[in-house]
């Protein structure tokens, strides 16, 4: 059967870290509030000439690099945003023509925070039924652009930074020994919509609008729909909480990470946690984590790493891959 193996990572930054201290001659709020409540520290925030596909595309290159691929070997482009460049076209075409690559096919998965979940998802259901043969899967967000920078409920939460993997399709023995994906599993709930949202679009104002959020409900419902898609893998799968080799959870808040990983019985140690240093950067976050964690030499070939993410929507996904 075919497996979809990851090949490369890679990930960019804004210039400007923004820290806790800072944001306090913003909003009344303090440092001791915000790590108490999230483990966020500071976030990394777009400056001029930064941009949802600027950043895309810097990941996407240093992914395209750490694999050895050049842009001619990619034929699918898919980049998980809430916060694009222009309504359209694609932040992924954008991308595409800054990387140089004019072949295959290019597009966004809109999933918010979920994004990457279901944009690996989406990449490995083309590569494993022979529609692409490799594909660029780029998490790219500035969701500093939606924020209200007056509400310290929702400003303090969120930073701005690009992640991209590049993945191939490879005939594989169809035992869970492979490289590769192993199983996913994606959900969403509209009933949940405002709950976390942006107050604007085209359609509705003909404005961007600003992110508002339920903090307590979300968090209320995060941990139950986390825990169900991850518990749908390992049942896909045989596989269980003792078998993975790192948890890299979407990082939206430290106590929904813990809380998450304590009731999955997952081992505090294989939790892999970026949130203080990048804070919220929804799409972004998953491959921001894998990015870290790579280049510190946690994450090595053979190892099962499991993938969760929980979005506005709602929208809630989990990925099993043997890297």
């Amino acid at each position: 059967m075919i497996r979809t193996v990851v090949r490369g990572y890679g990930s960019c930054l804004p210039e400007k870290a923004v820290t806790n201290k800072d944001l306090e001659s913003l909003v009344e709020t303090s440092d001791e509030w915000i790590v108490q409540r999230t483990g966020i520290r500071q976030r990394y925030v777009a400056g001029e000439g930064e941009t949802t596909c600027s950043l895309g595309a810097g990941a996407g290159r240093a992914a395209l690099e750490n694999a050895g691929f050049e842009p001619q070997d990619i034929d699918l482009i898919i980049v998980a945003t809430s916060t694009p460049d222009n309504t359209f076209p694609a932040a992924a075409v954008d991308i595409q023509n800054r990387l140089g690559i004019t072949q295959g096919a290019a597009f966004d998965v809109q999933a918010v925070c979920s994004g990457f979940v279901f944009a690996l998802t989406t990449a490995d259901a083309y590569l494993r039924t022979g529609l692409a043969k490799r594909a660029l899967v780029i998490g790219a967000e500035t969701f500093s652009r939606l924020l209200d920078w007056t509400d310290r409920t929702t400003c303090v939460l969120f930073g701005d930074g690009a992640g991209a993997l590049v993945v191939e399709a490879v005939e594989s023995t169809g035992t869970l020994d492979d490289r590769g994906v192993l199983a996913s599993k994606l959900r969403s709930d509209g009933c949940h919509k405002n709950k976390l949202y942006v107050d604007g679009g085209p359609s509705s104002t003909q404005t961007v609008g600003h992110l508002r959020m339920q903090g307590r409900e979300v968090f209320k419902h995060a941990v139950g729909m986390i825990t169900d898609v991850i518990e749908s893998v390992f049942d896909a799968t045989g596989m269980n909480a003792d078998d993975i080799d790192w948890f890299v959870p979407h990082q939206a808040n430290k106590r929904i990470i813990d809380a998450s990983a304590r009731k999955l019985g997952i081992d505090p140690d294989k939790v892999v946690i970026t949130v203080d240093s990048y804070g919220n950067t929804s799409a972004a976050s998953i491959p921001l984590a894998l990015c870290d964690a790579l280049d510190a030499g946690r994450i090595k070939q053979g190892d099962v790493v499991l993938l969760e993410a929980m979005g506005g929507g709602f929208t809630w996904g989990a990925v099993l891959v043997r890297w």
